[in-house]
């Protein structure tokens, strides 16, 4: 009996402290999951601007609100732990601004603009180990993505939306530089007018620069005179030039049919008169640059930036179309942009991306 006591005990004695031992390991656990967590790790974004700056109600601004809203729902705040932007006043900035910012430790940083590609591909290769992005231009590099957009596409449509709109049976085309990324913009539009009427008269002409709004002021003056009644701009900040031609235009004769159609972004705001009712703005070629910033953003933070790739965004993956505001567009302009942006997302409609 004492013996099978004395085995009782013995028992007892080594459950308590296999029981012990388990509520130390859970209790160790419960320590380092909650009291002692690893700091998570934020991935940081950052973006240079070219010359036309984040208020150029174009180009960069989209792109600048692409990264406010990977910020915004990420909860990270402007500044170096969290999304910020350098801005260029010349190209001479371009290099020192990329290299700035991965020095400050962005995890990734974007070029806005084809004129940054030589020097993104140039800090890109001293700085292996932050990622990069170009937009409108392929760099290649095992760090670097490339963003591009079928600018064609988008502007075929809204080339629709001008041969169904004039009257005169005469529109224009205002560009910027008279590069081929631009041109590409006058070939989808070309295309678009001539897809609907090939007798409609097409005048072009090209301000030089994407800064100047001046000059986009009198190049639509002269547009204008020459009897086009609806001009398309792909001239960036200049092109807020041909908004402000338009609106004197219209203010001074209140009854004159006359429009312009923005780039981009949603341009409706920029053809407002004084008013607050009269709209010059037809409609805008929506360049989502906004959506390809953020989605290349998603993908680093997730762990999935790919370097080398080339996104292309288009149609089909909504990356171009026209904009949400459609005040100024009759429902059969509406019907033939459908129909056609279905032909195209098909297949059954090619849009030529050079001049033909």
């Amino acid at each position: 009996m004492k013996k099978l006591g004395l085995l009782l005990v013995m028992m007892l004695v080594a459950a308590s402290l296999l029981t012990a031992c388990g509520k130390d390991k859970e209790e160790g656990k419960k320590t380092t999951g909650e009291d002692k967590a690893t700091p998570k790790t934020e991935y940081t974004v950052a973006m240079v601007t070219d010359l036309g700056g984040i208020d150029d109600k174009s180009f960069n601004q989209s792109a600048w609100e692409g990264l406010q809203l990977y910020g915004k729902e990420n909860s990270l705040e402007k500044g170096g732990k969290g999304y910020d932007y350098l801005q260029s006043a010349s190209d001479a900035d371009y290099s020192t601004n990329l290299n700035q910012l991965a020095k400050n430790g962005f995890k990734l940083v974007y070029g806005i603009g084809f004129l940054l590609a030589d020097a993104v591909k140039e800090v890109a290769a001293q700085n292996p180990n932050t990622n990069f992005a170009i937009v409108d231009s392929v760099v290649e590099g095992k760090n670097v993505a490339s963003l591009t957009f079928a600018e064609h596409e988008g502007s075929f449509l809204v080339g629709v939306v001008a041969a169904m709109k004039t009257k005169t049976k005469r529109v224009g085309f205002v560009g910027g530089m008279e590069l081929d990324l631009i041109k590409k913009f006058q070939a989808g539009f070309e295309a678009g007018v001539k897809h609907i009427d090939p007798t409609i008269k097409i005048d072009v002409t090209y301000t030089g620069d994407f800064v100047d709004a001046a000059k986009g002021t009198a190049a639509a003056n002269a547009l204008y005179k020459a009897n086009c009644d609806v001009i398309y701009h792909a001239a960036g900040n200049s092109g807020n030039g041909v908004f402000t031609e338009a609106k004197n235009l219209k203010e001074a004769d209140p009854t004159r049919e006359i429009w312009v159609i923005g780039v981009d972004k949603d341009q409706a705001a920029e053809g407002l008169l004084k008013d607050g009712k009269t709209n010059v703005t037809l409609t805008s070629m929506m360049k989502r640059v906004d959506v390809a910033v953020k989605t290349v953003a998603d993908a680093g933070k997730d762990g999935k930036f790919e370097g080398g790739k080339v996104y292309e965004f288009n149609l089909k993956n909504d990356g171009v179309g026209i904009a949400p505001t459609q005040d100024n567009l009759t429902p059969d302009i509406l019907a033939k942009v459908k129909e056609v942006t279905e032909q195209i997302k098909s297949g059954a409609l090619k849009v030529p991306d050079k001049l033909q």
